[in-house]
């Protein structure tokens, strides 16, 4: 596996996240807004906003929920492929690094080390050996 396809989890849920904060703000919005009575009709040019927020909320959330859905099938394949790493500790730096999306600084303090460089340069360490046992069983 990459480093691209470790951190899908880690940029679908940040993607999640803003879709989340657009949703709530859409809503608020269309929770808020209000017809205006003024006793004159409406001509053929008006909008209804809350229409055109509430079309704009569905397509959201349907947005979301598919995101959702990425986001489990990733976490499934992550978690299928670092529990086929034998190093135990390459499987806690991949797991806290790209499930639970700590910073590298995070995840030395995690595992015991006060250097951020010891956790990276053994995971990139081992995403190159990978890639060259990939490259030579292709």
């Amino acid at each position: 596996m990459t480093k691209k396809e470790l951190s899908q989890l880690y940029y679908l849920n940040r993607e999640i996240v803003q879709l989340q904060a657009r949703l709530s703000e859409l809503e608020d919005l269309a929770t808020s807004s209000t017809q205006k009575i003024t006793g004159m009709p409406f001509g053929t040019g008006v909008s209804d906003m809350v229409g055109r927020y509430a079309t704009e909320i569905a397509d959201l959330k349907a947005l979301l929920d598919l995101n959702l859905k990425k986001c489990f099938y990733e976490l499934n394949k992550l978690n299928h492929y670092i529990e086929s790493v034998e190093d135990a500790q390459i499987r806690m730096i991949l797991s806290l690094r790209y499930i639970n999306g700590l910073s590298w600084q995070q995840v030395a303090f995690s595992i015991g080390e006060s250097d951020e460089q010891f956790p990276r340069r053994k995971h990139d360490k081992f995403l190159k050996q990978n890639e060259n046992l990939t490259k030579k069983t292709n």
